[in-house]
């Protein structure tokens, strides 16, 4: 049964695949595997696969499978094909038994769960949120202006005015204050900045000003602080896939403030839709290492040695000059500087 997986990408193209290393299966890998909720397609993927993100190629998909690709939903049985001589993976008809009786029953339709990429709570609260400010984004119309009552600051529940808003349908707004500066590590250049999410509001009434409540406070919001509208989350099941070009960057910061990271961490890249990242592309992550020695008299020393690669991270969402992934795997600690990669 052929169905289509929910998804905006692009993967690697034929000549692409055939240029690369050979499909490696797991040892003993499985002849079928059933989806059940909670599969993801990375996970389905790594039981068959020693390199999970090459999921496009042991489908076979070309372009236009690319631009459609195949839903999958649970229940849905997978099965590995050997008969072409190399591995691939294609959906089975399920089968129904000879002896089985025809019983009355109650015909339903039921909703189903397209099956996603990587596990949607570990990105949702990424999806929406505002996590940068661009330098290149001048749209700064939309702040607070004043709040009710002369206060300072605002909390949930508390109502002010904000400058700005069109007159349209949106009610829900994301309020955020614009952080420090995220500067690319090879050039030094400001990139972006990072947008400091304070919470959500709603809008009670249109106008200029136009007047807002506050209905979710991370943290209290002043006058100055901006606002972006709130559209619902979707996560959608992006195929993981390699990037067709050279891409080559940084990481400039680890989700939460922190310096070092691990598996499920997400983390801001150097790079973006300016440098052809695109959402559902697999980066390697790499470590420049130094050894460092001391000899007989006292004296320090340090000495290069190879690059490390360490881990892989997926890319969910993306703007012009960052991108931000979620660390699928890794051997040791994310660490700020780390540089990214073709896998």
């Amino acid at each position: 049964m052929v169905r289509i997986i929910s998804a905006l990408i692009l993967a690697v193209t034929a000549a692409c695949a055939s240029a690369a290393e050979p499909l490696q299966l797991v040892d003993t890998p499985p002849d079928r595997h059933i989806v059940v909720k909670g599969d993801t397609l990375w996970g389905i993927s790594g039981k068959f696969l020693k390199q999970p993100w090459r999921w496009p190629e042991i489908w076979q998909m070309n372009r236009e499978d690319i631009k459609n690709p195949h839903l999958i939903y649970p229940g849905d049985v997978i099965v590995l094909d050997m008969s072409g001589g190399s591995p691939r993976l294609r959906l089975a008809k399920p089968v129904v038994s000879r002896d089985l009786k025809l019983q009355p029953t109650v015909h339903s339709t039921p909703v189903q769960q397209v099956i996603p990429s990587i596990p949607p709570n570990a990105i949702e609260p990424f999806i929406s949120q505002p996590l940068i400010v661009e330098t290149s984004d001048h749209n700064e119309a939309v702040k607070i202006v004043a709040s009710q009552e002369d206060r300072i600051l605002l909390g949930g529940g508390d109502a002010f005015y904000a400058s700005g808003i069109p007159d349209t349908s949106v009610e829900k707004w994301h309020v955020f204050r614009k952080g420090k500066a995220l500067k690319d590590p090879d050039s030094g250049e400001v990139i972006a900045y990072e947008a400091f999410f304070l919470g959500n509001a709603r809008l009670t009434k249109p106008g200029e000003p136009a007047s807002l409540v506050v209905t979710l406070a991370k943290e209290e919001m002043a006058a100055g602080d901006r606002l972006i509208p709130a559209p619902p989350p979707a996560i959608i099941s992006y195929v993981p896939h390699r990037p067709e070009q050279t891409v080559s960057g940084r990481i400039l910061g680890i989700y939460g403030g922190v310096q070092e990271g691990g598996t499920s961490s997400v983390v801001s890249i150097s790079r973006g839709k300016a440098d052809g990242l695109e959402i559902g592309h697999v980066l390697a992550l790499f470590r420049n290492r130094v050894s460092y020695s001391v000899d007989s008299d006292g004296r320090r020393s340090s000495t290069p040695i190879p690059e490390e690669r360490y881990g892989l991270a997926f890319v969910f969402r993306v703007f012009d000059r960052v991108a931000y992934a979620l660390v699928v795997d890794s051997s040791k600690s994310v660490i700020v500087g780390d540089a990214v990669r073709n896998p």
